[in-house]
């Protein structure tokens, strides 16, 4: 089915999924985890309760019990599946995607992910069966819990520092203030609330803050109320996207430097990752605060894996997830979370006790592409043609794509997961530098894959 992904469920609503397709992955999830007990959560899309619902009854009918969180962020379904014991769980959302979409977040016990490479393919193809079977003996039961206060304090304790700061929060109509909201409370910070009511419907802006249009009004309001800075959030809640107090925007590599050096003053010589598109100061800076830095893949599966396989600290995304490792469980929880990083960015604050723009200044000594997308006839042929061309480079990898490293410059080419479209991050030095590599390598994109 077209709706299951590299990394979930997510598909338009009634066209592409509907409840009877929810009601077959309920069956198939619960089949495939073969767990007692799944937490369920979901956003405030019109469809999300219907959905939720029959995902539910499918579970239920497979003999599993059910914890529903009812209106929830991601990273509180995360938090729940480890905190409870449950042996999985699902979140039904399709995070920053537009209204009509909608979808599911699957994971094992301890938030573990399921993908493409880890079950949701096997999921897929039970579904069919599953929606005809029959039902278990002894249906499950189904618990109604509320995890925001436990929550609350979770998420609370990556960080120690509470400066009495003013800050602007653009929740944008999705979830994020269901979480955010106890912790909030238990904070000294003077907050300008900018579309903190969950409504899937989206009316003010898309739920998207990776889109520069859509930190308008978060950008705005910071410097309407002087704050100190601002933070809008996605859909569900697992990423972010900072402002500092003048209302630039900061990008999430950047990002995962600041709060990675300051996860390592708790964490001394730790492990620290960071996906391959980001600026070279990232590892510049893990390192220099005396903590290692490596690369990883791009998507929340493979860093969650790599995290776990290494015992990293914490590790950050261009796309605005940051990853924390959380020890207040018997295992540890590896998981994405835009509120803790909130609070992580509140620890930093009071130890550098400096503005924003300065702590960020220095760390944009390079000049990057942006990501930039070109359509092409053949993926596997462009990236042979140009690692080909590039056969002398210092530095050659195919972690993810194609990453190539010169001396003052870098590039990475990746193909997309749904479409034959590469993806081009390229920073140098100098301005002048990564324009013109960056021009030159599209050419050869274009010219190669037409």
């Amino acid at each position: 089915m077209a709706i299951f992904k590299a990394y979930d469920i997510r598909g338009i609503v009634p066209g592409e999924l509907d409840a009877s397709i929810a009601y077959g992955v309920g069956r198939a999830t619960a089949r495939f985890v073969s767990a007692e007990t799944l937490v369920v959560g979901r956003d405030a899309r019109p469809h999300s309760p219907e959905l939720c619902s029959a995902m539910i009854q499918g579970m239920i009918e497979e003999g599993v019990s059910v914890i529903d969180l009812g209106l929830a962020a991601t990273p509180m379904l995360y938090y729940a599946v480890a905190s409870l014991g449950a042996g999985g769980g699902v979140m039904v959302t399709a995070s920053h995607n537009p209204a009509e979409y909608n979808g599911f977040k699957i994971c094992r016990e301890n938030a573990i992910p399921i993908g493409e490479a880890t079950g949701l393919k096997e999921i897929e193809k039970l579904v069919p069966a599953c929606m005809e079977a029959r039902k278990a003996s002894q249906p499950g039961r189904i618990e109604e819990h509320d995890i925001r206060s436990d929550y609350a304090s979770h998420a609370l304790r990556v960080g120690s520092g509470r400066p009495t700061v003013k800050v602007a929060i653009d929740c944008g109509n999705g979830m994020a203030s269901v979480g955010l909201e106890p912790v909030l409370d238990q904070l000294p910070v003077e907050v300008e609330r900018l579309y903190f009511e969950p409504d899937g419907t989206f009316p003010n802006h898309e739920a998207d803050p990776l889109k520069v249009e859509n930190l308008a009004d978060v950008s705005e309001a910071v410097r309407r109320v002087g704050a100190d800075f601002g933070v809008a959030f996605d859909g569900d809640a697992d990423r972010a996207v900072f402002v500092d107090e003048a209302g630039r925007p900061i990008s999430s590599d950047l990002m995962t430097a600041v709060l990675g050096r300051r996860q390592l003053a708790n964490n001394p010589g730790g492990l620290v990752l960071y996906d391959l598109r980001s600026s070279r100061a990232v590892a510049e800076e893990v390192e220099r605060a005396g903590g290692e830095a490596e690369m990883c893949r791009v998507g929340h599966s493979f860093v969650k894996a790599q995290m776990r396989e290494s015992g990293a600290i914490f590790a950050g995304e261009l796309s605005g997830h940051m990853y924390f490792r959380f020890t207040d469980f018997a295992d540890d929880l590896f998981a994405d979370d835009a509120i803790a990083a909130f609070v992580a960015l509140l620890d930093v604050l009071e130890a550098e006790a400096r503005p924003l723009s300065e702590i960020i200044a220095p760390l944009r000594r390079y000049h990057a592409s942006g990501e930039i997308n070109r359509r092409v006839r053949d993926t596997d042929v462009v990236l042979d043609a140009v690692e080909k061309e590039h056969s002398g480079a210092p530095s050659i990898s195919k972690l993810d794509g194609l990453r190539v490293g010169y001396s003052d410059w870098w590039f990475n080419l990746r193909p997309s997961n749904t479409e034959p479209v590469l993806r081009l991050n390229l920073e140098a030095d100098s301005e002048e530098k990564m324009v013109e590599e960056r021009d030159r390598i599209l050419a050869r994109v274009e010219e190669i894959g037409a």
